[in-house]
């Protein structure tokens, strides 16, 4: 261990103690992470999949099929109160039965949060797209623990913040595999020995789970009229998408909307705006009642968490959210996989490897904020009222989850033999 590592090693101790000496005055993020439990698991014979947050656990869904299917154990980690309130909702659905799979928070990367984690260390610890933790990549080197990022994802920007040590974390890691050229020069960049191209897994995710029973009694009310779904919103991008959609409905009388703002401590800003525009709206976090009266509903405030992939299929027009108020933007691919015709703003920039080529294949616009609300219009005036079913995508955007796991076959080859024998205790 030399300067670079003890510098490190002596930041993330002090920030542990102090935040521990005062963990009931810390935000919640700090104090599941403070609070993280190990799984009880049997040293070496259990995979480490570490998910940031809710857009990262929703990737996972197919990676943690397939390995599950395959016999291995698999612990996820979060590191948001959201992360895990998503988990605790599919991890029934992710283990199906089988005791192989568990979840819980990710630790604070300090010796004493890694220390439970790594009494009886996994075989194998790999993480989506852009979880660089120093402190645990340097502690599983030593243990001779691979060390692998799937779905890799490095911005520009993200590169020319990495300091020192991040670039001694990127040089410790046994395998990246990019999601597209861009992340995989920008992983090379900082340090990474072993940089592949696995593609995006967001093309290759399972189809959605089916919207619960609720959802019926909205869907034969809405059944004739359009619907415009707009996901992912950030702030600034409702008022400017319920303009839109108001002065939509001029031309398309009945119009609805179904609203899912991005990140939920958002949630109550959203339902003020309505309630200060006196639209008639229905949070889904405030249950579906029994003869609710949807037709005089106008719009659905999806304030849950894990259902708007599948509620794209229950419009008529897509909006893609993120790319008007924001330079980010969100996944394209949930809509335009459910046939559902899709609008995104120009800041797509962490999506400029899925946004050209569906846009080149038709399957998608790109729209200026000044520009939506014709654009909107123009689309609901050209589509059905629902989509005819799943559209597959482009073929060169297939494929993603077998080249992923074909480059970490090795790793998890290398595991031992009963490592996928007995299924583990969940916690």
């Amino acid at each position: 261990m030399d300067v670079l590592d003890l510098s490190y090693l002596a930041a993330v101790s002090l920030a542990g103690a102090v935040a521990r000496s005062c963990v009931r005055g810390l935000p919640e993020g700090w104090r599941i992470r403070l609070q993280a439990e190990a799984p009880d698991l049997p040293e070496g014979r259990w995979i480490w999949l570490h998910a940031v947050s809710v857009g990262e656990l929703l990737l996972a869904d197919g990676l943690v099929g397939r390995l599950r299917e395959a016999g291995h154990r698999v612990h996820l980690s979060t590191g948001t109160p959201a992360g895990l309130a998503l988990m605790a909702k599919r991890l029934p659905g992710w283990d199906a039965g089988t005791g192989r799979i568990s979840g819980g928070a990710f630790p604070l990367d300090d010796p004493e949060g890694l220390e439970p984690f790594l009494r009886r260390p996994p075989g194998l610890f790999l993480a989506l797209e852009t979880e660089i933790w120093p402190g645990l990549l340097q502690a599983l080197e030593v243990r001779g623990i691979p060390r692998v990022i799937v779905n890799g994802r490095l911005t520009e920007k993200s590169l020319r913040k990495g300091g020192p040590w991040m670039r001694r974390a990127a040089s410790r890691l046994s395998l990246v595999a990019a999601r597209d050229e861009a992340s995989a020069e920008a992983f090379r960049r900082l340090g990474a020995p072993e940089v592949r191209l696995g593609g995006n897994l967001k093309a290759d995710l399972p189809p959605p789970r089916p919207l619960h029973v609720g959802w019926a009694a909205l869907r034969e009310a809405w059944a004739g009229l359009p619907v415009v779904v707009a996901g992912n919103t950030v702030e600034g991008e409702e008022d400017l998408i319920l303009e839109a959609w108001r002065t939509a409905r001029e031309k398309h009388l009945g119009l609805k909307l179904i609203l899912a703002p991005r990140q939920p401590r958002r949630f109550d800003a959203a339902a003020d705006l309505m309630t200060a525009r006196g639209l008639a709206f229905h949070r889904a976090s405030r249950g579906w009642p029994e003869g609710a009266p949807w037709s005089g509903t106008d719009v659905l405030l999806l304030d849950t968490l894990g259902e708007l992939s599948a509620a794209y299929a229950e419009g008529t027009v897509a909006l893609v959210a993120g790319g008007w108020a924001a330079a980010g933007g969100h996944n394209p691919l949930e809509p335009v996989r459910a046939g559902v015709p899709a609008l995104v703003g120009p800041g797509f920039a962490n999506f400029e490897d899925l946004v050209p080529p569906l846009r080149e294949a038709g399957r998608l616009q790109v729209v200026p904020a000044a520009g939506l609300g014709p654009a909107m219009e123009a689309a609901l005036a050209a589509a059905p009222l629902r989509s005819g079913g799943p559209a597959s995508l482009p073929e060169a955007m297939r494929g993603t989850l077998d080249r992923t796991l074909g480059l970490v076959e090795p790793y998890l080859a290398a595991l031992p033999a009963d490592s996928r024998l007995e299924p583990h205790r969940v916690s």
